[in-house]
């Protein structure tokens, strides 16, 4: 998805808020300006009142023929009859389009957080990206909906309002025009500051989003360690910035709307008392009736004024929220698949031909010269200390990561030139933590997949050693799988896990500690199913209990990132290197 694809445009939106939110709401601009329309409409009767008791006054003081305040009673009755269908209507129009343009910005975040690279997820905490695409974007909604309900309702009250004046008593229309620049000049003056403080509120309310992620993930080992009161004082300290953020904030819009209230009404005592004076002296042919509409205008005025005012800091708030979501869609960590050659088979033929990676973060290699050639079908195991390379490996396998240098060949096909999307549908990967979402049974073993029958996702749990206990559930098949699979043990999970990737039918297979965290029973029904998966499957395996590597059909010894050994275990114990001392239990 390129800058221009996206529901913001090509709009820088730190520079560029208010066009990049144009843009947002452009493939909605017919229905917006007939929502618009159907507006100035149904809120006529708010500015039209004044007339009418403007034309009720005189017809009483000056005794004037009666038709002329039927007419103008007749006309604001039936506007106010249809008002309620046209309400409707407007919501429909206006809500509608809100609702479809959030909808859309929210689906280009979520597009958008798939096509980031891995190295952004590892940067960015979950809980921030959560708010940008909860949070900001339902902001933005807000943003949208309140200043087009009270912005609209304000211009229409201001527009009329004068336009009626500039008829009636147009000697006063250059008073009531001074006051909208007036008030126009202390929102300009005021915008800045709280563009500012909406952005370090907003920074730390993401920073507040990510602690308590962390904090919610790691309770097992808070409780474990007795670190509660710990982690809590961690948690005020950022609750704090919050507070203080968003004490300072409150603060300085308060002064907007006080400022606003207290200039705005000044300039209508003053306003007010012009006009009886000129009434009272007969001048400009000014009416009593006039003096009450004039009354009447200047306080839906200042009103609506004040309102406009009103509306900076939701503005303002909106508008870092449309900054917030930009730095997720304009992020330039993306996975490099544009144009590249599709992969429509896999035999699994995998060669790493001298391939370095080192982090950013740490600089050195995190793998060195490491070349290895594997052929279809054949198992692969990494064994080594922690830190010695191996979910580096992996992960340049998956794609997640590229080489620094050297080359990857997928049946012969340098990888680099790959488009790793569609490589990855002849991939599964079993991680040591079984990933289960919320849906049945059923839903997480044909994830991907819709179009499998049950009698296949049956044989896939049959072959996993996962059937007996899936029969036995309440609902079978249909039984949810709630809160990651909580209520299911580690095994029953990882069984399911294995089911999922047996139907799916991989040429590649990535199994990743998939035994490390099971009892001894659990994991003999895990090998038993893992035998039938890695059957005739090129398979990469990386485990710290060594007994599960004897059937590989070659073991890699990895250590600092580079490679020691290579060999079958009756081969490496015999050779009494590296592999032999960790078999024995000693660091090698």
């Amino acid at each position: 998805m390129t800058s221009s694809d996206t529901p913001l445009g090509h709009h820088d939106p730190d520079r560029r808020p208010l066009r990049a939110l144009g843009h947002l709401f452009r493939p909605h601009r017919g229905r917006l300006g007939g929502a618009l329309a159907v507006f100035v409409v149904k809120h006529s009767p708010v500015w039209l009142l004044p007339v009418v008791t403007a034309v009720i006054v005189d017809t009483v003081v000056l005794h004037l023929p009666l038709g002329g305040m039927g007419v103008a009673v007749g006309v604001i009755m039936l506007i106010l009859v249809v008002n309620y269908p046209l309400h409707l209507l407007y919501v429909r129009l206006l809500h509608g389009s809100v609702r479809r343009a959030g909808t859309a910005l929210r689906s280009a975040l979520c597009t958008r957080l798939q096509e980031l690279s891995i190295g952004y997820h590892d940067r960015t905490s979950a809980g921030v990206l959560q708010a940008k695409v909860v949070r900001d974007v339902e902001t933005v909604e807000q943003m949208a909906q309140q200043t087009t309900d009270t912005g609209m309702s304000a211009l229409t009250v201001l527009v009329g309002g004068l336009t009626i004046v500039g008829f009636r008593a147009p000697h006063f229309l250059p008073v009531l025009l001074l006051i909208v620049p007036l008030a126009a000049l202390v929102v300009l003056r005021l915008r800045s500051s709280l563009r500012d403080h909406n952005e370090v509120f907003r920074q730390d309310v993401e920073h507040l989003a990510a602690r308590v992620n962390e904090m919610t993930r790691l309770i097992p080992v808070t409780r474990a360690h007795g670190l509660e009161r710990h982690v809590l004082r961690r948690m005020d300290h950022t609750l704090g910035r919050v507070l203080a953020s968003g004490l300072r904030l409150d603060l300085l819009n308060g002064r907007v709307a006080s400022l606003s209230w207290v200039f705005l009404n000044v300039l209508g005592v003053l306003f007010l008392t012009a006009s009886a004076l000129v009434a009272y002296q007969g001048a400009w042919g000014i009416t009593a009736g006039d003096v009450v509409m004039l009354s009447a205008f200047l306080t839906t005025s200042t009103t609506s004024l004040a309102t406009l005012m009103a509306l900076a800091p939701v503005i303002s708030k909106g508008l870092e929220s449309v900054r917030s979501a930009g730095e997720v869609l304009r992020a330039p960590a993306l996975e490099d698949n544009e144009g590249k050659a599709g992969v429509t088979g896999v035999r699994g033929a995998v060669e790493f031909q001298a391939v370095d990676h080192a982090y950013a973060e740490i600089g050195r290699p995190a793998v060195r010269d490491f070349t290895l050639s594997v052929t279809p079908g054949e198992t692969i195991a990494l064994v080594g200390p922690s830190g010695a390379g191996k979910s580096t490996v992996l992960n340049l396998l998956i794609g997640f990561i590229r080489p620094t240098s050297g080359r990857i060949l997928l049946d012969g096909v340098d990888m680099a030139g790959l488009d790793l999307r569609t490589y990855r549908r002849f991939i599964s990967v079993v991680p040591q933590e079984p990933i289960l979402f919320d849906g049945t049974v059923r839903e997480n073993v044909a994830f991907g997949m819709p179009d499998a029958d049950e009698a296949a996702i049956r044989a896939a749990l049959r072959d996993a050693n996962a059937l007996d206990f899936v029969d036995d559930l309440p609902h079978g098949l249909d039984t949810p799988v709630a809160d990651r699979g909580a209520h299911l043990s580690g095994g029953q999970r990882q069984r399911l896990v294995i089911a999922r990737a047996l139907l799916r039918d991989p040429r590649l297979l990535i199994l990743d500690e998939a035994t490390s965290a099971l009892d001894t029973r659990s994991e003999a029904l895990v090998h038993q199913a893992l035998a039938r998966l890695v059957h005739g499957r090129t398979t990469f395996v990386v485990a710290h209990r060594l007994s599960t590597t004897r059937d590989a059909d070659r073991i890699v010894v990895m250590q600092d990132g580079e490679i020691r050994e290579i060999g079958s275990h009756h081969e490496l114990l015999r050779g009494g290197g590296a592999y032999a001392r960790l078999h024995a239990g000693h660091p090698a």
